[in-house]
């Protein structure tokens, strides 16, 4: 996927218009393995599940859909001391925002191995028992960025409405694709809008966990949602990765030199960017907090 195309398209309100008394739903979606690379995307959909209180309410049956050799099984023990085997699974939680006429359906689990329309048919299924709105797909791959500038998250729809509504570009990615891709054609289809989300992480730091690629999608949902969430936490742990990045980066010369070399690909195609609706983008956000933070 490439992140010149609609990597800093200005995100709007997702929700418009609910009458008073009246709720919204927002299914939002993360897959562990291709689709998730630094754990950045599954990450920012455990911390919200955190945040909000999310409560299970139905699960997939993992026999149907995964090749235990591959994606396998593993034993832990409980809190009284029991093993107890844990299946990789797909589980789906529903939270209602604080403050808001929002409620929220979070599908977490593992790309299957068989079965993909099957598996995609049976999610979309659970939406439509849960009256899901809107799809929120979270991904994160590996790219060519460096980790000391901000992580471009590309925001794509093929709705058309949606779309020109918040005026978001459609994919223009032609390749390989995982779970995320085919749910966000199938929900199209099933008539529901949604949108993906893919956060770039620098491919030289592949590793679990991301703190910044996953505060970079937490920062693009809070957009699209218009509920403002605490990253503070978040956002230091974002900055202690990259001072540990920087650090290793020092101790190897052919990494430090590639690092400024994505540093200054990166800087001279944002030179653009440097307008007054960015700024004024970044302004808004900083206000919201502000006001958030103010007693």
């Amino acid at each position: 996927m490439s992140f010149d195309e609609g990597a800093e398209s200005p995100v709007h309100r997702l929700i418009e218009n609910v009458p008073d008394g009246e709720r919204v739903t927002v299914l939002l979606a993360a897959f562990e393995g291709w689709n998730d690379a630094g754990e950045a995307a599954s990450d920012s959909l455990k911390y919200l599940h955190e945040l909000w209180d999310g409560k299970k309410v139905a699960t997939v049956d993992p026999d149907e859909y995964y090749d235990f050799q591959f994606t396998r099984p593993s034993v832990r023990h409980n809190t009284a001391g029991a093993r107890k085997i844990k299946w990789p699974t797909t589980k789906i939680a529903k939270a209602s925002i604080p403050g808001a006429n929002v409620d929220v359906v979070f599908i977490h689990g593992r790309e299957p191995s068989y079965k993909w329309r099957a598996y995609t048919a049976e999610l979309l299924a659970h939406a439509a028992s849960l009256n899901v709105n809107y799809v929120v797909l979270v991904g994160a791959l590996l790219a060519d960025v460096p980790h000391s500038r901000p992580i471009p998250v590309t925001a794509t729809s093929d709705d058309d409405e949606l779309r020109e509504r918040l005026n978001l570009e459609a994919s223009q990615y032609d390749g390989p694709i995982g779970i995320v891709g085919v749910l966000a054609e199938l929900a199209l289809l099933a008539g529901l809008p949604t949108i993906s989300l893919w956060a770039a992480v620098p491919h030289y730091v592949a590793q679990a966990p991301s703190p910044k690629a996953q505060l970079a999608l937490l920062n693009r949902i809070e957009e699209l949602l218009q509920v403002p969430f605490d990253t503070h936490e978040l956002a230091e742990d974002a900055q202690a990765w990259e001072r540990g990045v920087d650090e290793l980066a020092t101790e190897d010369p052919e990494i430090a030199a590639y690092v400024r070399q994505l540093e200054e690909a990166k800087d001279t195609a944002d030179l653009p960017e440097a307008s007054g609706e960015s700024i004024a983008r970044e302004f808004e956000r900083y206000l919201k907090r502000r006001g958030k933070d103010s007693p």
